[in-house]
């Protein structure tokens, strides 16, 4: 189901103001650069965090559009919705029946109170210190509107208090009916792919990090891919941890973001040094979505730990800050690291982290495309964009730097930009030479370079890096002849 094709990710806004635009967009100008498809971010009704504290996944918001626009879309391009399988909006119908009747809604049953884990109390805080936590305390207190009883619920994200994110509980059977109906929803409307947004956290077991937690999280993953799969929609599990987690899911068959990737492509460029790189693709594993950008940051913690020296780490770090990043830092003091480095993402354009050197972007992107993998690019990758500084200012959001909303007049003026023209040609021959669909191999390369080969039947291609001078070439057979292109 899935294809060995670019796919875009973007919000249903940011390419033109709603999804009319966005399929607009992709017929006039991205056929040929993403006949992968496109991964919406979440479209529906939501109270926050950009759509990822969804009210329901039954509607569409209507400024972006209806079910309609999703479905036209999906007659030309394949489509991956979210599904928030750890919580809801608490401005969602059913909560809001909950807030107002307590026990006695028949939707109390989705939500995780204290004595469902707990003997009703608060967890003391050498417990709460265990855990990888998101906000400072996992929970939220709300007031019953019928009785005006206090009742706290798990709430392992959210930036308010209360919490406007609320979490599920996978483990009632309400809450199962509710997600079946949501992915039953989407294949209805032409969705074949689902992003598990946050699933490393559904699980909620006192003693542990909560995060990830074996063998349940592993028990829900094979029930709500049998559903999923009941419904020919193909499941992309969304989890930022150790590598280590990210290979068992590997070797049970699931689809994974290589999240280990966009920080060894920065990393080689910075240094100008390819070995951690080449050691890297060695040992990866190739079912995978591939990825340099995306809406939140560029993965560092808890995604590198074990790979990276945090000495060296700072200084990548530190030289993104100067070109204008901000940082998403780790809560937990127990997942920091021992000499206090804490840097969970850094947040900001892969173009502006790169100090908008063409050609040094450039290789970022052929190093993507040429590792084994799915490729998604980022909308404001796609265009090349830089850091939106004032978008941060008025939303008063970090990650706003690598969310600028692009009117009709901007996609149209980047479209022109040389670097996306090179970017597009290059997407166009990651798309349609055959020699993708074969052999991967690492070609001897020096401590300053890297060469990267396909080879299929008749068809072959190899890139070749220089980080000293950022210069990209691919050599190619084409009816029997090599070709030489440079990036």
């Amino acid at each position: 189901m899935v294809k060995n094709k670019i796919q875009l990710i973007c919000y249903p806004d940011s390419l033109g103001g709603n999804l009319k635009s966005l399929n607009q967009i992709l017929c006039d100008h991205l056929a040929d650069i993403v006949p992968g498809g496109v991964h919406i971010l979440p479209p529906f009704p939501s109270s926050g965090d950009r759509g990822f504290a969804p009210l329901t996944y039954l509607q569409i918001e209507p400024q972006f559009g209806d079910w309609n626009d999703i479905r036209e879309i999906a007659s030309q391009f394949d489509i991956m919705l979210d599904l928030m399988v750890n919580h809801i909006s608490q401005k969602s119908i059913y909560f809001q029946d909950f807030l107002e009747k307590g026990e006695q809604s028949e939707y109390a049953d989705l939500f995780i109170t204290l004595d469902k884990i707990n003997d009703g109390s608060l967890p003391p805080q050498e417990i709460i210190d265990r855990m990888f936590l998101r906000r400072t305390n996992p929970y939220s207190t709300y007031t019953i509107k019928k009785s005006g009883k206090e009742v706290t619920l798990w709430t392992t994200f959210g930036k308010t208090e209360p919490s406007e994110q609320v979490d599920l509980d996978v483990h009632s059977k309400k809450t199962k009916v509710l997600l079946e109906s949501f992915l039953k929803n989407f294949s209805e409307k032409g969705v074949n792919l689902v992003r598990l947004d946050a699933v490393g956290y559904i699980i909620k077991k006192l003693g542990t990090s909560c995060f990830f937690v074996e063998p349940e999280i592993f028990e829900y993953l094979d029930w709500i891919s049998e559903i999923a799969a009941s419904y020919n929609i193909e499941l992309l599990p969304e989890v930022h941890a150790h590598h280590s987690i990210q290979n068992k899911l590997a070797q049970k068959g699931h689809w994974i973001y290589d999240f280990i990737l966009p920080y060894r492509i920065l990393e080689a460029l910075l240094n100008r040094r390819s070995g951690n790189l080449i050691q890297y693709l060695a040992e990866r594993s190739y079912k995978q979505f591939t990825m340099l950008d995306c809406h939140d940051g560029l993965p560092v913690k808890p995604d590198m730990d074990g790979l990276i020296d945090t000495k060296e780490a700072r200084k990548i770090v530190d030289l993104c800050v100067q070109r204008g990043s901000n940082l998403s830092l780790i809560y937990s003091a127990k997942y920091k690291d021992e000499d206090g480095f804490d840097v969970h993402q850094i947040r900001g354009t892969i173009y502006s982290m790169l100090h908008c050197n063409d050609d040094a972007y450039m290789a970022a992107r052929a190093l993507q495309f040429f590792t084994p993998g799915i490729p998604q690019v980022y909308y404001v990758g796609l265009l090349a964009g830089e850091n939106d500084v004032d978008a941060v200012k008025i939303r008063g959001d970090g990650r706003e730097l690598n969310r600028h909303n692009f009117t009709m007049e901007e996609i149209q003026q980047a479209l022109k930009k040389p670097v996306v023209q090179r970017l597009f040609k290059l997407a166009e021959f990651r798309n349609s030479y055959d020699a993708f669909n074969g052999t991967f191999n690492i070609d001897d390369s020096d401590e300053n370079t890297i060469s990267l080969s396909w080879k299929k039947e008749n068809t072959a291609c190899r890139l070749t890096v220089d980080f000293l001078s950022y210069t990209s070439v691919i050599s190619y057979v084409e009816n029997g002849q090599t070709v030489k292109y440079s990036l």
